[in-house]
């Protein structure tokens, strides 16, 4: 009994050191005799038992680390509280093992060095205003070393920034300068606004009375072009309708003086029969006359004259 009691022990102990189980985003480096043989990914995988054993164990995931604070000088020989957080991954599980023994304290060790490289580049003001120019100069220069760790930084971020109290003390007193600089310059642009709106009411208030006044000018004059034009209009009416009757009269003087022509013309051959008749009729008088003279010599008695 005891002997299958310790062939079950064996054996569970066998099964235990074979088979192992990786969890997702994790990653289980395997020494052979001491020496590195793979990674395991996740899932059931087997290992020999006694001859191979799980040497390390890493997670996948985004790790934050949190870079303790300190004190940084800065270009102008400003102290400078700096406090911030990195953010890397293992991606080389074979590399983290064996490249560093702690990366994680050698990543923090080198993101304070440069930091205070970093900070030591930069006058005090600026230092708040390029939060990204740091941090992207503490992750290029964590990402080039991290390498050979297995380690990729991600990005590092400024939590925060305290200077001394003196100096927050002047930079309180700047900052109401500056807001009172600000207030008077905003109640003199207020002011300055408020000539130029009503010297520009009081212009274009002029501009309109002028056009009014121009309008009114111009109305009046074309009033008074129609007035004319219609005056003149009327007197060419008028004096085509004289001109007219005038013509009228012309022609109807005209016709009766053709009719007169036409009567005179019409009476010339009548009394030009006339005038043949009377001088027949004077021939014949003259014809007897001259026979009444020679009557008495031919025994005619004479005519007593008329």
């Amino acid at each position: 009994m005891e002997v299958v009691l310790v062939l079950a022990v064996i054996a569970l102990i066998f099964v235990a050191r074979t088979f192992k189980i990786v969890p997702q985003q994790n990653a289980w480096v395997v020494e052979r005799l001491g020496k590195f043989d793979r990674s395991l990914t996740p899932g059931l995988k087997f290992v020999i038992p006694f001859i191979e054993r799980v040497a390390y164990k890493h997670s996948l995931k985004e790790v934050p680390l949190d870079v303790p604070s300190q004190v940084c000088i800065t270009k102008d020989n400003t102290q400078l509280q700096v406090d911030g957080i990195l953010y890397f991954q293992v991606t080389d599980p074979m590399r983290a093992s064996y490249g560093s023994s702690d990366y994680m304290v050698a990543i923090t060790q080198l993101a304070q060095t440069t930091l205070r490289s970093v900070i030591g580049k930069m006058e005090l003001d600026k230092t708040f205003e390029e939060r990204d120019l740091i941090n992207a100069g503490v992750v290029n220069a964590l990402d080039e070393a991290a390498l050979n760790w297995g380690v990729k930084v991600l990005r590092y971020e400024i939590k925060d920034l305290t200077p001394p109290a003196a100096i927050l003390h002047s930079m309180q007193a700047q900052i109401t300068a500056e807001r009172e600089k600000r207030a008077l310059i905003a109640a003199s642009e207020g002011r300055r606004q408020e000539q130029i709106n009503i010297a520009t009411g009081e212009r274009e208030a002029f501009i309109a009375r002028s056009e009014g006044e121009k309008q009114a000018e111009i109305n009046k004059a074309q009033g008074e072009a129609a007035a004319i034009t219609a005056v003149a209009e009327a007197t060419a009416e008028a004096i085509r309708k004289v001109a007219a009757a005038i013509h009228a009269a012309r022609r109807r003087t005209g016709r009766a003086a053709e009719g007169r022509r036409e009567g005179r013309r019409s009476l010339r051959p009548a009394r030009a029969e006339e005038q043949h008749d009377d001088r027949a009729r004077q021939h014949e008088r003259g014809l007897g006359a001259d026979r009444n003279r020679d009557g008495p010599r031919q025994g005619r008695r004479p005519r007593p004259a008329p």
